[in-house]
This record gives structure tokens, C-alpha cells and sequence, in this order.
């Protein structure tokens, strides 16, 4: 560390009479750039008695901030910032490479339908302080979610469901806050919460959604949101079970205060039915549904219902003034969700997801490989060996794919491949599997662990010979 980075680190004046004023403090500085990656926090003493604070109050904050990625312990160099960005990997193609991509988890641009291929009514220009919500959406959407979720709900229109989760956490939470999530989890969702100031607090799972266990240990924890997948889950395929929506929801009982929030962003093209760990009485919950699998990405565009006092929250977040989602935008949805043959080009989507993976899989089986990915547009492939030395040695025949381990929120999945092969054809999937098979059979080559044990993070598959007593 330099000279000048001391320096600029001491003349920084952090305030705060307890750990989340101090915590917001810190999070304000380096917003603002005056804290910045490298620089070195005051010595907890030295800032406990500047602040008049006791020195665990101190403590706390500066572990809050660790727990967060804002920063890390360095021994002699005492508490250090870091870049809370540093490391997250983004979902999407591989940028300027002549492989194939099998790891981008995109849909099927030949299956998204053409926005052009509707038109608009005239209508009057919207201005500031009106409506944010079009009425035509709302009346459809109103109407779609209410088929599953049959108590009384508002409903918000957001950029998208990464925007939803977003807005839905920050009128929750305050950095350094815990949150449970799947393990392993979307992409986007892991740099959100971290982008955020947020602990992620990993809640294990299997091809029936989070273990109930899992997920009470999680809540003791003092979780403070938690934010489910309930069927095509990114990035295994899971989708939850009647039985097990009921167990969750009989653990969250205990913990009715909690915010919970459903990603559901597979819902038009999904051939799971809906479950929900949201339970009937349940005060602060939100349901979002994303329009990007079944009308595209660049539709950035999302439905949430949820509780009054939740609504009313994000009402602040989207006012009519900033930040409302174009109506433009609200009406070209509205009008490609009624139009029939729109409709029909999604359910024929939805159908050609389930038909390509399902036939991936198999050829997966028959070469020795596990999988219980059933929904989505990813596969969630299980290997015997390290999958970052598989990934190159694909690479070498060829193809571009995501491991494991870029979705684990603590460290683990390290033998997980997720695959997005609904695109290619059946000579193509058949290609791949044999150079996974000869990937697999070259890896072998490379010591197994100790006693040859098989890898204890591999996601617990569904079967009639697993120890239920684990989910429990």
C-alpha cells in the first residue's frame, strides 16, 4: 500500500453511532469514491474512540462489511476495501470467441417472437405524476397471476425481474443484511445481492427446490429476505414439489416478518405447475414474473404482485416522475400477449425447451452422466472430476461451457457443469456428449480425493435411496 493510499484512507472521516451507521457510512464513501479498492479502514480502536463507541460496536460494522465483499481482513494491514465487483461472472455469450457456446443460458432467438408483427393503437402521451402502470397490462396481468395467487395483491411493472429484485430488497434491506438463497444460485442474483452490500446466506437444495433443513438453519441465522425459484431453476432445472412447498412453507411459519420474494421468470414457457412457499397469511411476500425467456431479453419488462405495504414501498422506487417502465413498452407487451399467434409461438417455445433438453439428457444418461434439470433452459450436468480442468479440456474440442462453481455462493460445486444445448441439433447434442464422455474419461487421469470419495457438494438428487432425514 502506498503512501498516498494511507493517506487518503485517514484524512476519510467515517461516522456512525452504531454498527448500521457506521456500515452505511463506509458504503456512502465508497459510493461516492472516497474509499476506494486497496485502501486501508482506520484501526478498529482508533475509530471506536473518534466515534465514542465501544469498540465491538466497531467490530461488527467492520465484519458486516467483510460478510458484504466491501471489504477483507489482511492481517498486519488491518481491514482493507475491496472491489465488490472484482470476480462476478455475468450470464451470457461469450464475448469474442470462435467456439461454440453451450454455457450462455440464452433462449432460442429463432423461438422470440417479432414485436413488430403487432401494432399499437393511438393513444394519448403519458406524463409526469401519472399512472406508472398501463391499465390494459394490469387488467392481463391481474388476471394471469391470479389463477395462482388467489389473495388480494397490487401490482408494480418493473425493467425486468433483476430490476424487481433489486427494488424489492433495497425498500427491505440495509447493507450488510443476510438474505437466503438457492445454492447454487442465478448469476444475476449473486451479483445483486453483493453489488448491494448484502450477505448471501446459501440455503442447499436437490431437483425438488431448497431443503427444508437448509433453509431453517438459514433463517436462524437472521436472514432477513429470502428469495426462491420455485419452478425452472437457474441453474439446475429444479422445480418445486407440492410436498415440498408445503415443508417450506411450514418452516417460514416461524418467521412471519420475513420478506419473501419468488423469481418465477419462467412462468409462460414452464411445464412445471406453480408451486409457492408463499403462504396464505404470509404479511411481506412479492411474485415476479419476467417477460425475457418468452418474449426476450431486450423486453425488459416484469409483473410483480405483492403485499400492500410492499407495493406502496416500491410505488417510492418507480415514481411517475423517474423511473416508470415506457408505456411503449407496457403496450407492445400487452398487445403481443393477446395476439394469438404470439401466443401460440410461445407455447411452441415452451414445448421445444422441454423436448431438446429432455433429449440431451437422455443421450446424457446412456453415456454415464447425471442430471435431474427437468425445466428451464439449462441443464445441470454432474461429473466425477474437477470441472474447471473438464472445461478446458472442451475447450480444446471445440465448445464453450459454464462450471459449477461460478454459482456457488459459498465454495463448493466445483464438479457441476451447467449446459444450454436446447439449440443445437441431435448430431450436435450427440458431439457433445461424446467430448464430455472423452473430457470426463481424460480428467480421470487426475487423482481422486483421498479414500476415492465421491465430491460432498454435488447438488442431492431425487431418488427413492436418498436419506430423506437430510431434507428435514
Amino acid at each position: 500500500m502506498t503512501d498516498r493510499t494511507v493517506d487518503r484512507a485517514a484524512r476519510v472521516e467515517i461516522s456512525g453511532s452504531t454498527v448500521g451507521g457506521i456500515v452505511a457510512s463506509v458504503r456512502s464513501l465508497i459510493d461516492r469514491g472516497m474509499l476506494r479498492p486497496g485502501d486501508s479502514l482506520p484501526p478498529m480502536r482508533a475509530l471506536a474512540e473518534l466515534l465514542g463507541v465501544n469498540r465491538n460496536t466497531v467490530s461488527t460494522a467492520y465484519g458486516l462489511l467483510v460478510r458484504a465483499k466491501l471489504a477483507e481482513t489482511r492481517g498486519r494491514a488491518g481491514t482493507v476495501i475491496v472491489d465488490a465487483y472484482a470476480g462476478l461472472a455475468e450470464e451470457g455469450f461469450a464475448r469474442d470467441s470462435v467456439l461454440r457456446d453451450v454455457g450462455s443460458g440464452n433462449p432460442d432467438p429463432r423461438l422470440l417472437p417479432d414485436p413488430a408483427a403487432v401494432s399499437l393503437a393511438p393513444a394519448a402521451p403519458r406524463l409526469y405524476g401519472e399512472a406508472t402502470v398501463d391499465p390494459g397490462l394490469a387488467e392481463w396481468a391481474t388476471e394471469w397471476i391470479s389463477g395462482d395467487q388467489a389473495r388480494p395483491f397490487r401490482l408494480t411493472v418493473t425493467a425486468g425481474a433483476v430490476d424487481a429484485i433489486e427494488r424489492l430488497l433495497a425498500q427491505a434491506l440495509a447493507p450488510g443484511d443476510a438474505v437466503a438463497v438457492e445454492d447454487p444460485c442465478f448469476l444475476t442474483s449473486i451479483s445483486t445481492i453483493r453489488q448491494n452490500g448484502y450477505r448471501p446466506v446459501p440455503v442447499e437444495m436437490d431437483a425438488e427446490g431448497m431443503l427444508p433443513g437448509s433453509l431453517r438453519s438459514a433463517l436462524e441465522s437472521g436472514v432477513r429476505a429470502i428469495i426462491c425459484t420455485p419452478r425452472a431453476h437457474n441453474p439446475t432445472g429444479a422445480s418445486l414439489t407440492p410436498e415440498r412447498a408445503e415443508r417450506l412453507r411450514a418452516v417460514l411459519a416461524d418467521y412471519p416478518q420475513l420478506l419473501v420474494v419468488e423469481d418465477d421468470h419462467f412462468a409462460l414457457l414452464a411445464r412445471a405447475p406453480y408451486e409457492t412457499i408463499i403462504a396464505e397469511g404470509r404479511a411481506r411476500w412479492a411474485l415476479v414474473r419476467s417477460m425475457s425467456k418468452a418474449l426476450g431479453p431486450d423486453m425488459r419488462i416484469a409483473m410483480v404482485a405483492s403485499d400492500t405495504e410492499t407495493a406502496d414501498r416500491l410505488a417510492t422506487r418507480i415514481s411517475g416522475g423517474v423511473t416508470w417502465v415506457s408505456h411503449l413498452l407496457q403496450r407492445l407487451t400487452h398487445a403481443m400477449l393477446l395476439d394469438p399467434a404470439i401466443r401460440e409461438r410461445i407455447r411452441a417455445a415452451g414445448d421445444h425447451y422441454a423436448q431438446r433438453n429432455a433429449a440431451f439428457i437422455e443421450r446424457l444418461g446412456e453415456a454415464g452422466f447425471d442430471s435431474d434439470s427437468r425445466d428451464g433452459l439449462n441443464i445441470w450436468v454432474e461429473t466425477d472430476f474437477d470441472a474447471s480442468e473438464m472445461l478446458v479440456r472442451l475447450m480444446r474440442r471445440g465448445w464453450i461451457a459454464r462450471e459449477g462453481a461460478l454459482f456457488a455462493i459459498r465454495d463448493g460445486h466445483r464438479r457441476s457443469l451447467r449446459l444450454t444445448a436446447h439449440t443445437l441439433s441431435d448430431e450436435e447434442m450427440s458431439e457433445l456428449v461424446l467430448d464430455l464422455a472423452a473430457a470426463n474419461r481424460t480428467s480421470a487421469a487426475s487423482p481422486r480425493p483421498a479414500g476415492g470419495e465421491r465430491a460432498p457438494d454435488r447438488l442431492e438428487r431425487s431418488s427413492p435411496h436418498i436419506d430423506r432425514r437430510e431434507a428435514s
